[in-house]
């Protein structure tokens, strides 16, 4: 029960990356609204953008990797992330709900930080779904 084809595991992690970066990024563009605008906030979206990107890279090529090496074709449909992961995610989303409730982050800085990091997530996200597209003709590219 809750077993899905492997390869629609790709199409999970997707949805659900892709969802989460909408989010973030949706946060950071409210922020950016609400500041003066400065030009090296957008220079540091585009920084945070490329180091996130850089790291949900190697993250969504790990876990391509690992889902497409199950030996059983069907798993539960939870096993797009492992524990690792799903720690990880825990871990940052309720450190950035609690610091931003907090006040901790000013505008200034969500909007900087959000854009970028959300643009990221969002690319992790299109690069699972362009991964399950592509295991279609086993022409995973990594």
């Amino acid at each position: 029960m809750f077993k899905v084809k492997k390869r629609a595991l790709l199409l999970i992690a997707g949805i659900v990356w892709l969802i989460a970066g909408f989010n973030v990024a949706r946060l950071g563009i409210i922020s950016y609204l609400e500041i003066e605008q400065q030009w090296y906030r957008y220079v540091l979206s585009v920084v945070i953008f490329l180091l996130f990107g850089t790291m949900f890279y190697r993250m969504s090529v790990k876990h391509t990797k690992r889902i497409m090496g199950y030996s059983e074709e069907r798993q539960p449909f939870w096993r797009f992330f492992d524990l690792k992961a799903y720690i990880i995610m825990a871990v940052m989303m309720g450190g950035g709900i609690g610091l931003r409730a907090a006040g901790v982050f000013p505008n200034q800085f969500v909007a900087f930080f959000y854009s970028g990091l959300g643009c990221a997530l969002a690319l992790a996200g299109i690069l699972f779904i362009r991964n399950f597209i592509s295991s279609h003709s086993g022409q995973i590219r990594t």
